[in-house]
């Protein structure tokens, strides 16, 4: 049976698409709009990405269902290294990229979800302080990057196109992700990337 994945135009869940075609899994992508009644029903949290492997209940959360896919295509290896460390340095670059690097732009792109103030100062204010955590989360990236461009030990994983897709967004922050030396490296291998390519130019359709 062939997998759905749903996304939706720049977000993680593009991510899910790109490693997808990495592991030459069978799937059809499918562009929901996550806010609306018919989504809901398949993710009652309305968010992408969303997983159907025909079990009866969509996977949800980009870095499981990333994992998943890693797990179920060992041939493409695109997940850690099977020592104890090399999965705990896995896990731990996927959790930062879920738990802090996803989330320090929610304030830049939501601010009114993060005071009660609406004017346009207040706003203003929860951008300037969203900003100076992106630039944190996005220098610990660049710092977990190796010189030739990957995130996780020097080799090609789903953490690429996970960290990829969400630095992307730093373009509408005051430092785009051009201002990062090896964030730089690994846009330049994955925008060389023709599965990427496809992805990014499916995507925007």
């Amino acid at each position: 049976m062939s997998m759905k994945l749903y996304y939706a135009p720049g977000t993680c869940a593009v991510a899910c698409w790109i490693a997808l075609k990495w592991a030459d899994a069978a799937f059809e992508a499918v562009k929901v709009d996550y806010a609306s009644k018919e989504f809901k029903r398949i993710n009652p949290l309305a968010a992408v990405p969303a997983l159907d492997i025909g079990t009866g209940r969509a996977m949800t959360q980009a870095d499981a269902i990333l994992s998943y896919i890693a797990e179920t295509h060992p041939g493409a290896a695109l997940g850690p290294d099977p020592d104890p460390l090399g999965r705990f340095e896995f896990g731990e670059t996927m959790a930062f990229l879920t738990g802090d690097f996803h989330p320090a732009f929610w304030p830049f792109f939501f601010p009114a979800r993060y005071t009660t103030d609406e004017s346009q100062q207040a706003l203003d204010h929860v951008r300037a302080a969203a900003f100076a955590r992106i630039d944190r989360a996005m220098a610990h990236l660049d710092a977990l990057i190796g010189e030739d461009g990957h995130v996780y030990r020097h080799r090609h994983t789903v953490a690429d196109a996970y960290a990829f897709i969400m630095a992307r967004w730093s373009a509408k922050t005051p430092k785009s992700w051009q201002d990062y030396p090896n964030i730089s490296r690994l846009f330049a291998l994955m925008e060389s990337d023709d599965a990427v390519r496809e992805v990014l130019e499916r995507s925007q359709a």
